[in-house]
């Protein structure tokens, strides 16, 4: 694996003072905006400069199939993979109808479905294979299929930011991929298995037995280092978090603002955190997802997100849903009146 197409440098903290100095003096009583000032924050030092753009925003959901799919860890069963993103291409989901509702340009790209789509507007053929490999029987993976998977979601995000883009979100969609986010949960965060799997597109309670006996099955066939984070990823992940792990290292590196989504896009900055801790800096982790593994994931990276609104959809929804927060921050960091400005008493008590 070409480590160095993944070394992220941390933000440059030398405009810190001034941008907080620049928070506080705003026309509010000292942290009266709570998150959002954290946010202003965050962006500033991603971007470098006290007067932050975040222009050109994209949603790039990656799409693939799971081998561990028709052992029948899903309530639904692996066409639909194919089958939603025909309904992406035609502007009828969630992601659609919120990407527009938000002025978010959107990119669909087949990472690894299996189904010939032919060449199609608006979708991006990245294909690795139609769908991974069995990881209740072997790795999904193989290194060298991880390590295309990483650079093409990297070379994907490099022609974006070199267009213009600087804040990108990300979201996937794959029948199986919250198994495959229950395995690398656990074994990057250490925390318990059962912790970390819930009912997926919604499995009744018979189904999330069989899905924990199945994830518990796969993790004794694996022997591998669990810290190992492109070990595990090759293992148990999907195409698609593989390529969209490399998608956020790749932004990192472009010092863009990153949004994460819910459980799945945490699954994949769980993987670029542990191959570049700096990551973090450029991440915003944009809301609770309802499957119960994302708790674990959040203390694992020290994450706490903007918002709760219940969400388990995946498709980059809650990122789209964010988007309108990260425009406020930066509004009222380029626009609000300090005190001296507009001529009003600091001593407001």
């Amino acid at each position: 694996m070409h480590s160095s197409l993944f070394t992220v440098t941390a933000v440059d903290r030398s405009c810190e003072a001034a941008l907080r100095r620049k928070i506080d003096t705003k026309t509010k009583p000292l942290g009266a905006l709570g998150r959002l000032e954290d946010l202003a924050l965050q962006i500033g030092l991603v971007r470098g400069s006290l007067t932050p753009s975040l222009a050109k925003p994209h949603i790039v959901v990656f799409a693939g199939d799971h081998g561990a799919a028709k052992a029948g860890i899903s309530a639904y069963p692996q066409d639909v993979t194919w089958q939603m993103v025909e309904n992406f291409l035609a502007g009828g989901a969630a992601i659609n109808v919120f990407a527009r509702a938000n002025g978010i340009a959107l990119t669909v790209v087949d990472a690894g479905v299996a189904h010939e789509f032919g060449a199609r507007p608006n979708l991006v053929d990245a294909k690795i294979a139609p769908g991974t490999a069995n990881y209740l029987e072997g790795a999904a993976m193989t290194a060298a299929q991880c390590a295309a998977a990483l650079a093409k979601g990297a070379e994907l995000v490099r022609k974006l930011a070199a267009e213009g883009c600087e804040v990108v979100g990300f979201g996937e969609m794959g029948i199986g991929n919250t198994a495959a986010a229950s395995l690398i949960t656990h074994c990057l965060t250490g925390a318990p298995l059962a912790d970390c799997v819930g009912r997926g597109t919604g499995l009744d309670d018979a189904g999330l037995a069989r899905k924990r006996a199945l994830l518990a099955q796969a993790l004794t066939r694996y022997r591998g280092g669990h810290g190992d984070a492109a070990a595990v990823l090759a293992q148990f992940g999907g195409f698609e978090i593989a390529m969209m792990a490399g998608a956020m290292l790749a932004a990192a590196r472009a010092r863009l603002v990153v949004l994460v989504d819910g459980f799945i896009c945490g699954a994949a900055a769980l993987v670029a955190a542990r191959l570049a801790p700096a990551f973090l800096d450029y991440a915003v982790f944009c809301h609770a997802s309802a499957e119960p593994g994302h708790k674990a994931q959040m203390q694992a990276l020290n994450a706490s997100p903007l918002v709760d609104l219940g969400l388990r959809l995946g498709e980059g929804t809650g990122a789209a849903l964010a988007w309108p927060l990260l425009r406020a921050a930066c509004a009222f960091l380029n626009e609000m009146a300090s005190f001296e400005s507009a001529g009003v008493s600091e001593n407001i008590a």
